[in-house]
């Protein structure tokens, strides 16, 4: 890390060598391998990008280059180092439509942001089209039969395949072809961000702007807006979908100058929505299903019952007898209740205390009085305690926090932690037993077991819905010590 660091420091240096930078924060890795650090000198602040894929940093920088020359709202690319492994960006803020809708919900002032997002989408596909050089695309130039055959068959084996419905597998394969061949021939193939999505729309006080479209390639207009509008995370009303679609299409016409046949955009973009589902679904398999991450199989259930109601409300267009068949099947309520935890209420008795300790005082007993429970030694994770700065700190602090997402095996820790902690828990609510124990220990019980104990807490709570205790034992014990005399 501290090698990435300088390489920052000497690219700033190079854009600028008389604002000295007074602080370096990394800012959370999401999905990708690409690290981001937001730099602050006296009055400013950047965003510096390490990513060790040329290639990709290359797309970027050339799209961003090109689509700033055509108006199109993207951050403005400072200065990139030799290798083309850092690169320094202007800096667009933090606040995502995504922080938005969860800050003020589906209210007018979040709809017009979507509206202005979609506005801004149409300009970017179309006119950022222009003189686009597509073979600086990262993977294929066009997103085409293949791709979209691609996504189908991701589905056909991380999530069909394991759902174990017996189908004809030669009538499915045609399905797929003939869906694929439907959507390829679309009316308006331009720019395709690919993911479209609430996340990578960031607001600030002079409107919207883009991130994250270093994926994207020649495609369907319709691609992108099934990507935003469906997205599950925004659960967005079925109103507001229809009307930001009709706006998206107004908005189309206006820059092309001509009316579109509107009957056979929206058939061709029910396609894309489906593709776009099916996507989901198959990340979900595939992360849940067969890497055991637990965010991911709990988010199957919401998955499927948004795919439902799409089966029910919605037209594609072309006939897939065998796909649709089993799409049906898919979505059926035990199918969705396979994949659905058993929820705790009022009535079940039982109480997860989730403790975090110091082995310097011993390994708390278990007070249900069973003499079991899990214990967890995370001293294995890389301790902050030993650096300066976290030293005063907790668990529940941000730097510790981002510390150990980012830059220990603590996220890798606690998946495995919630595997084992979950059948305890699924079995113990079923059988109507009233205490389980499991405690976190590292070397002081400040930074790494208080953290792992919040996190267990949290995931038990939206998972199962169980009664938790959660008792922080050195430092409960310290701030009792430390109260103020009444």
């Amino acid at each position: 890390m501290q090698a990435i660091i300088e390489k920052i420091r000497e690219l700033f240096a190079a854009y600028d060598g008389h604002s000295p930078i007074t602080q370096i924060e990394k800012i959370p890795q999401s999905g990708s391998n690409r690290m981001y650090f937001r730099l602050r000198t006296n009055g400013r602040s950047y965003i510096a990008t390490y990513n060790d894929n040329v290639k990709e940093n290359g797309t970027f920088i050339y799209f961003s280059r090109h689509f700033r020359g055509s108006g199109c709202p993207v951050p403005e690319i400072l200065h990139v180092n030799e290798s083309c492994t850092v690169y320094l960006q202007e800096d667009l803020g933090d606040q995502s439509l995504l922080n938005e809708l969860e800050l003020h919900g589906h209210d007018e002032h979040v709809y017009r942001l979507f509206q202005k997002s979609l506005e801004q989408l149409a300009q970017l596909q179309i006119r950022g089209d222009h003189g686009l050089d597509y073979s600086r695309c990262i993977t294929s130039r066009e997103f085409g039969k293949q791709a979209i055959l691609s996504d189908l068959l991701y589905f056909k084996y991380y999530f069909l395949d394991t759902l174990q419905i017996p189908y004809d597998k030669e009538q499915l394969i045609d399905d797929f072809e003939a869906l694929s061949t439907y959507l390829t021939h679309v009316d308006h193939k331009y720019f395709m961000f690919r993911d479209f999505q609430s996340r990578n729309i960031l607001i600030g006080n002079d409107g919207v702007h883009f991130i994250d479209f270093q994926g994207g390639m020649k495609g369907a207009l319709q691609y992108d807006v099934a990507s935003m509008l469906w997205q599950a995370k925004a659960e967005l009303p079925d109103t507001w979908k229809d009307g930001l679609l009709d706006y998206y299409m107004d908005c189309v016409e206006k820059i092309l100058d001509k009316k579109i046949d509107r009957t056979r955009f929206v058939s061709q973009y029910n396609g894309y929505v489906m593709i776009r589902l099916l996507q989901v679904l198959g990340a979900y398999g595939f992360r849940g299903l067969f890497e055991r991450k637990a965010h991911f199989l709990t988010s199957i259930p919401l998955a499927l019952r948004n795919f439902k109601w799409f089966l029910e409300h919605r037209q594609v267009g072309i006939v897939l007898p065998e796909f649709e068949r089993l799409l049906t099947l898919i979505v059926r309520e035990e199918v969705i209740h396979r994949f659905e935890p058993i929820r705790a209420d009022e009535r079940t008795p039982l109480v997860v205390a989730i403790n975090s300790f110091s082995y310097k005082n011993g390994i708390p007993g278990d007070e249900g009085g069973n003499g079991g429970g899990f214990v967890f030694d995370c001293r294995g994770i890389l301790n902050p305690g030993r650096m300066e700065e976290f030293k005063t700190l907790t668990g529940r602090d941000k730097g510790v926090k981002d510390f150990l997402e980012q830059q220990t095996r603590m996220p890798d820790f606690l998946n495995s932690v919630y595997n084992i902690v979950d059948i305890a828990v699924e079995d113990y609510i079923k059988r109507d037993f009233n205490s389980l124990s499991v405690s976190f220990g590292c070397t002081g019980g400040q930074h790494r077991s208080v953290y792992a104990a919040d996190a267990l807490a949290r995931h038990l709570r939206n998972k199962f819905n169980v009664r938790i205790g959660l008792h922080h034992i050195v430092q409960d014990a310290k701030n009792w010590i430390n109260r103020p005399a009444e």
